[in-house]
């Protein structure tokens, strides 16, 4: 098959060859994948840390070429989304049925393989702060994959949504559209405590959306683009004065479970669109280096889409 290898004398540190077929575990099915959709993270990290030759990628829609030994998963022939550590790179991903959804006949696979990773850590966040019709909740990075999902998924459930971004000016008019109630450059301009935060940034903005929660309020951090790390000022975690109960968490999205129910269900809401994906750059696989410089370069506000085949 072929696939993106990693390849550091190439640009992008990619080069398109050929790999072996994956040989699918009695619980995975073999998908042939139709498109791929880039995160930070692995643009960022993953790929300068991966050996020569590695086929890296955790999001990959496309449609199931075997079904898994075991019985479980779709049939042949059905349009899936799928998450996986590693294997999206590629036309062909063995992957594990409990973490691929089913895609309604004739959606736009590029638009669905935006999901795995920033649509699904968008639902679990929402869904780790608790209920939220009625509460206040702050999105941090909100004009990125994850925080574009989130502002959305935050609007739907009730919530009075907060959305942060560094241009609130130029990007407002766009966040509001997907949902929410007030733009602002900081968490500190949220003025009136919130009930929940899902943070993208981490490092001093987790820091600073922290003390914008109220009793019992939760923050989930998901991301860490901001590059630095957290530093709680003396004082900070003090329980009185209206603090009481507040809490940081994080997950990590392939320990959760459901995550099939999760996929198909975000699936579906993409395709009717009821969920806008957000891709702001999408482009033959071919074209990996481009769309990698402007993924890194922050010059992506959504996600990049690359189509394989």
């Amino acid at each position: 098959m072929r696939a993106l290898l990693v390849d550091r004398s190439a640009p992008g540190g990619l080069r398109l060859g050929e790999a072996p077929d994956p040989v699918p575990a009695p619980h995975q099915a073999l998908v042939r994948t139709a498109a791929t959709s880039l995160n930070y993270g692995e643009v960022r990290f993953v790929l300068e840390s991966a050996p020569e030759g590695a086929v890296l990628g955790w999001d990959a829609a496309g449609v199931v070429e075997r079904a898994a030994a075991d019985g479980s998963g779709p049939a042949a022939g059905t349009p899936v989304v799928t998450l996986g550590g590693d294997g999206g790179w590629a036309e062909l991903r063995a992957v594990d049925t409990d973490l691929m959804g089913v895609v309604p006949e004739g959606a736009d696979m590029g638009a669905v393989s935006t999901l795995p990773v920033a649509g699904a850590s968008a639902l679990r966040a929402l869904d780790r702060i608790g209920p939220i019709l009625g509460r206040r909740v702050l999105v941090t990075g909100a004009t990125g994959g994850v925080g574009r999902y989130a502002v959305q998924l935050a609007r739907r459930g009730g919530a009075e949504v907060v959305a942060v971004t560094g241009d609130p000016e130029g990007r407002g008019a766009a966040l509001r559209a997907l949902g929410a109630h007030e733009v602002i450059a900081t968490p500190s301009a949220a003025g009136a405590p919130v009930d929940g935060v899902v943070d993208m940034v981490g490092g001093r903005q987790l820091v600073e959306a922290y003390e914008q929660l109220g009793q019992h309020g939760t923050l989930v951090s998901v991301g860490h683009s901001g590059g630095d790390a957290e530093h709680f000022p003396y004082g900070t975690l003090y329980g009185d004065m209206g603090r009481h109960d507040r809490s940081v968490v994080s997950f990590h999205l392939l320990g959760c479970t459901g995550l099939a129910r999760d996929l198909t269900w975000l699936a579906g809401q993409v395709a009717t669109g009821a969920l806008d994906p957000g891709t702001s750059w999408r482009g033959s696989w071919e074209k990996f280096p481009e769309a990698a410089e402007e993924l890194l370069g922050r010059r992506l506000h959504g996600k990049a889409v690359l189509d394989i085949g």
